[in-house]
């Protein structure tokens, strides 16, 4: 899996699409001879946030944020270990999804570096989904306990950091009244997972996922499921008992090729969601085109 890099071409796009939204950004740039406090971030998803609400007042780095590769197949290089060892904070999802980050650290202990470790912080344990910034709740709890970190680690810039919390936040705005809307719409409707990376939004939206959980933990794990829950879920593909197949991009094996197939072939709309942020897209602007797509297949299924 391709690396992450320093707040470049993406995070800037991120930047100026959020500029645009809240209407120009906070005045001033940082301190002249001022260093910049490095934030290092696992997932690009949470790299982007930070982004969002540090500026140009800190260095931010995203590990993993290839779109196009299995966040699940990541191997931690030495640049990855020494972005960790030389960082003031440290965003992780947790529940084992990216333990790499907890080795590195512990291989360049350094007292003062803080951490976000997202599961701790929403209240998960081991076992739960671990795509966890599905969860509209998620992003919220992050933005505010990173800039309350940031606001510690670079007290000189506290004003601008909350200016941009308070953006941010504001931000969200259309994505959450987009949840709103589709579970009006859509509360109970049936529908199938390849994986759950969707789960927490399909929680929000009131969906009911009909997929076996033998078959999703097995994909998500790079397992063949079990023959039964195969056939389970061809059933209820064949007898049209699920409106739409959510399928996860970055996970493509024989099985979910067959899957993705035969929904195609019966008609049922089969929408795209991924686990890692599209490059030169916000994470409000990557939800909301995902919620939108669901919304015109569901639509279009009734």
């Amino acid at each position: 899996m391709k690396r992450g890099s320093r707040a470049t071409t993406a995070i800037a796009a991120a930047l100026a699409v959020v500029l645009f939204a809240a209407g120009g950004a906070p005045s001033g740039a940082a301190a002249p001879g001022a260093t910049k406090p490095v934030i290092v971030a696992a997932e690009n998803f949470y790299g982007d946030v930070v982004a969002q609400i540090a500026g140009n007042r800190a260095t931010v780095i995203s590990i993993v944020s290839d779109p196009n590769a299995d966040p699940h197949e990541y191997e931690s290089s030495a640049v990855d270990a020494a972005e960790i060892a030389r960082a003031s904070l440290v965003v992780m999802n947790g529940l084992g999804y990216d333990d790499f980050v907890t080795r590195m650290m512990k291989a360049s202990p350094n007292p003062t570096r803080r951490l976000i470790n997202v599961e701790r912080l929403t209240g998960h344990k081991t076992g739960d989904n671990v795509h966890l910034w599905y969860d509209p709740a998620t992003m919220p709890r992050v933005a505010q306990t990173v800039t309350d970190d940031l606001v510690l680690i670079d007290p000189a810039n506290s004003l601008y950091y909350r200016d941009w919390l308070n953006r941010f936040l504001g931000s969200l705005g259309p994505l959450h009244q987009k949840i709103a809307e589709m579970r009006a719409k859509y509360a109970r409707v049936p529908v199938a997972f390849t994986e759950p990376v969707f789960g927490y939004m399909a929680d929000a939206i009131g969906l009911r996922v009909l997929t076996p959980g033998a078959f999703m933990r097995a994909v998500e794990e790079g397992n063949d499921p079990p023959a039964s829950a195969i056939a389970q879920n061809e059933d209820q593909l064949r007898t049209h008992q699920v409106k739409v197949l959510l399928y996860n991009l970055q996970t493509v094996t024989r099985i979910t090729t067959n899957v993705q197939k035969l929904a195609k072939e019966l008609g049922i709309p089969v929408v795209g969601v991924s686990e890692t942020e599209p490059r030169n897209r916000t994470f409000q602007d990557w939800q909301l085109s995902q919620l939108e797509s669901l919304d015109a297949a569901l639509g279009g299924s009734k």
